[in-house]
C-alpha cells in the first residue's frame, strides 16, 4: 500500500478491535469465511479484502432478508418456478449455450422467460438431458427491467460501486445481473469486466468456483498466448501447447452453499459452476481500491489492438481514433469515456464535501447517500486515488493526440479542483 493510501485509509478506519475470521487467501489454500453480521465492518472489509485484493465468503446470514431469499425458493430449498413465472413471465431473458463453445465463450440467444423456465423444468425430468443442450439464463438485467420488485440489498461492503454509479447516471447500462441455470450449467474461464471486483449471491443452491490470483493466468496460456476455454481440460498438460502450465499454483476453491456471499478479487480469473439448480446475483464494481487495475487494464487493451491493426498506421490519417473506437467495441469504454467516468466519480464527491448532502438526496437511493453514508474521509480517500489515475491519464501519449476539446471541463481544470477539493476537506 503507498504511503499517501495507507494514510488515508488509517486514518478513516479507526476501528482495529473487529477482525475477520481465520488468515488471508494463500493460492490454493484457505478463504476467509466472514459469519457473523453484528461484528464485521465495512472498515473490516475496506482493510483486510478490498486494498489487499484478497476473496472471501459472507454467511448466508448477511441474505436472510432479502425479498428473494423469501419468494423465490420452495420450502425445501429449490427455485420457485410458479413465483418466478408470476413475476417474470413475459420478460425475454438472455441465454447461453453451456454445451457449444463460440470464440471462447458460448453462444447467447434471447427467450421469453416462460420458455426458459418450461425448458428447465423438462430438463430436470429428464435426467438433467436435452436436444437443446444445457441452457443458463446469464447476465439478466432483472433489477433494471423490474425496479419495484424486492429482490435484495446490496451489501454496505459493494456500496462503494463507480461502474454503476456512472453507467446509472448517463442511463445507458448497469453490471447488476441474475443468473439463473440448472445442474451442470458453468461458466468459462474468464476475468471480469474492466478486471472490476465481483460479489456473487446465491439465492439458492450451490456453486463450485476455481480462482486464480492475478498474474497466474499468464501461466495457462498456450504457445499463441490465449487463455483456456475450460481450465480443467486435459489439453492443459500437453507442453507443447500450453507450454508454462506446470508452473502455474492449484487454483483456490470454493463451494457457494445457498445464501452465501464471494467476493471475487479484481483481476481473478475463475470459472464457476453450478453444482445444483442454483440462482444467483451478481454485480461488478470499481472503486477507488482498484480504479488503477482497470485504468491498467485498458492501456492493455489498446496496446494489444495497436499492435493487431500496426501494419496501417502510415496510410491511415486516423489511425489513432480508429484504434479507441475497435478498442471500445471490445471492451465497452475507450479513454474519452474514462475521463468522463473519472470526472462523474469526483464530481459527485466534490459535491457531497463541498455542500453536504441535501435533503432530496438523502431520501433516496442516490450515488450522492451512499457517499454520505461511508463518511467524508471515504470521499477524500476516492478523490484521492482519482487524482492519481487522472494525472496518468492527462500524461498519457494516446490519450493527448485525441480531439480533447469535447471534454468539458479539460483534464487540467478537473485536476485542479479535484485537488483543491482535497485540500479544503483536510483542513
Amino acid at each position: 500500500m503507498d504511503r499517501a493510501t495507507f494514510a488515508c485509509s488509517t486514518a478513516f478506519y479507526r476501528d482495529h478491535n473487529s477482525s475477520s475470521q481465520g488468515a488471508f487467501c494463500l493460492p490454493g489454500g484457505h478463504v476467509d469465511f466472514i459469519d457473523k453480521v453484528d461484528s464485521f465492518t465495512y472498515s473490516d472489509f475496506f482493510r483486510d479484502y478490498l486494498i489487499p485484493n484478497h476473496p472471501c465468503i459472507f454467511s448466508a446470514k448477511f441474505t436472510e432478508e432479502w425479498g428473494s431469499r423469501r419468494n423465490w425458493v420452495t420450502w425445501d430449498g429449490k427455485p420457485d418456478f410458479d413465483y418466478l413465472l408470476q413475476k417474470f413471465g413475459e420478460a425475454v431473458v438472455p441465454v447461453a449455450n453451456c454445451d457449444v463453445k463460440e470464440y471462447n465463450s458460448n453462444p447467447k440467444e434471447h427467450l421469453p422467460f416462460k420458455e426458459y423456465i418450461k425448458y428447465w423444468k423438462e430438463y430436470i425430468k429428464n435426467g438433467y438431458r436435452s436436444p437443446r443442450g444445457c441452457l443458463y439464463l446469464k447476465d439478466w438485467h432483472l433489477s433494471r427491467a423490474f425496479p419495484e420488485q424486492d429482490v435484495y440489498t446490496t451489501p454496505v461492503y459493494f456500496s462503494s460501486d463507480w461502474l454503476n454509479e456512472y453507467w446509472d447516471s448517463i442511463a445507458v447500462d448497469d453490471y447488476r445481473f441474475v443468473y439463473m441455470g440448472p445442474k451442470g450449467s458453468w461458466t468459462p474461464f474468464h476475468a471480469d469486466v474492466f478486471r472490476s471486483y465481483s460479489w456473487s449471491a446465491n439465492i439458492c443452491g450451490k456453486k463450485k468456483w476455481l480462482l486464480y490470483p492475478a498474474g497466474q493466468e499468464e501461466y495457462l496460456k498456450d504457445h499463441h498466448g490465449n487463455l483456456p476455454f475450460d481450465v480443467t481440460a486435459p489439453a492443459l498438460q500437453d507442453k507443447s501447447v500450453y507450454p508454462r502450465y506446470n508452473q502455474s499454483q492449484p487454483p483456490v476453491e470454493i463451494v457457494q452453499e445457498a445464501g452465501e456471499i464471494v467476493f471475487i478479487p479484481s483481476g481473478w480469473h475463475h470459472q464457476v459452476y453450478n453444482l445444483e439448480d442454483t440462482i444467483s446475483v451478481n454485480h461488478n464494481w470499481v472503486n477507488g481500491c482498484n480504479v488503477a487495475i482497470m485504468w491498467c487494464f485498458l492501456q492493455d487493451e489498446l496496446a494489444a489492438v495497436q499492435r493487431e491493426i500496426n501494419e496501417w498506421k502510415d496510410p491511415m490519417d486516423d489511425w489513432h481514433l480508429q484504434c479507441q473506437l475497435i478498442m471500445k467495441s471490445c471492451t465497452g469504454i475507450d479513454y474519452k469515456e474514462f475521463y468522463n467516468f473519472l470526472k462523474i466519480i469526483a464530481e459527485n464527491r466534490i459535491s457531497v464535501l463541498e455542500k453536504g448532502l441535501d435533503d432530496e438526496a438523502s431520501a433516496k437511493n442516490t450515488p450522492k447517500a451512499a457517499i454520505s453514508t461511508l463518511g467524508m474521509l471515504h470521499a477524500v480517500f476516492d478523490l484521492k486515488r482519482t487524482v492519481k489515475v487522472l494525472t496518468s491519464l492527462s500524461a498519457n501519449e494516446d490519450f493527448k493526440k485525441l480531439d480533447l476539446t469535447s471534454l468539458s471541463p479539460p483534464p487540467e481544470a478537473l485536476l485542479h479542483h479535484l485537488k483543491a477539493a482535497i485540500d479544503t476537506a483536510l483542513l
